[in-house]
């Protein structure tokens, strides 16, 4: 597979993490935003075919790599082959989990290749183990505590003091700060970590402060604006928003 090893071996734990998170996001992205895109290329006609992420953030459905044994350890092979034989959540879900396999092994892989000590990787493991998996983020697995304590506090301030909802009767659907935060409330630190813990569906990454957020209506899903192309002006003029996935999702039907 070309570009697999992106033309750059790291060396230490931090550029190990460096390389594991762009391959990551590659993939989230495959799985959520490019899910169309993604879902097109894994025609089951198809030979056995491989999702891969690039340590550029970038992702390709390719064939296997031909050397034997390959440079770097390979994805799951033949995703494409189940596509049409599950539901679509589950064969997401499925290459997922496959994939957040593959990650590990291809990040140990260097861990081994240049010789880390166990301190080296312990602290490995742990950079890797303070992001969710791509499985948690297509799932959402990882958000559903935050959201429902989110949805019982029900107009209270959030944290930045941005704007509330595009409507007024419900839980706001667009905010700088997805999981508003509780007035006076004596758990503070525990606010925080439950805010953290709120992931984009699209970049699996966690919120930041005066970022600005919108949440899908059809799947609930909280997302950046900048990922999917929302600003905050444009969120107060739509309706009802649908995530690039959902949307997408109606189309095939």
């Amino acid at each position: 597979m070309e570009g697999g090893a992106g033309g750059y071996n790291p060396r230490t734990p931090e550029q190990v993490f460096g390389d594991f998170r762009g391959r990551r996001a590659g993939i989230v992205k495959a799985l959520t935003t490019d899910v169309e895109k993604f879902y097109q290329q894994c025609d089951p006609e198809k030979e056995n075919l491989c999702l891969y992420g690039l340590p550029n953030e970038t992702w390709e459905v390719n064939l296997p790599a031909e050397e034997v044994p390959p440079e770097l350890p390979e994805p799951a092979l033949g995703i494409n082959f189940a596509r049409d034989g599950m539901d679509e959540r589950d064969w997401l879900s499925l290459v997922a989990v496959h994939s957040d396999a593959w990650l590990l092994a291809v990040a140990f892989y260097f861990g081994a290749r240049f010789g880390f000590d166990k301190e080296s990787r312990k602290r490995l493991f742990n950079m890797i183990n303070g992001l969710p998996t791509i499985y948690e983020v297509v799932t959402g697995v990882a958000k559903k505590q935050p959201k429902e304590k989110a949805h019982s506090s029900n107009g209270k301030s959030n944290k930045s003091g941005s704007k509330p909802s595009r409507s007024s009767e419900s839980h706001a659907k667009t905010s700088k700060i997805p999981p508003p935060k509780e007035e006076e409330s004596e758990g503070e630190d525990e606010d925080e970590e439950e805010n953290g813990n709120t992931l984009c569906g699209a970049c699996g990454d966690n919120y930041g402060n005066d970022e600005f957020w919108i949440c899908c209506d059809i799947c609930e899903k909280w997302f950046h604006g900048k990922c999917v192309k929302i600003t905050p002006a444009r969120a107060e003029h739509i309706k009802q928003y649908k995530c690039p996935a959902c949307s997408t999702k109606r189309s095939r039907v």
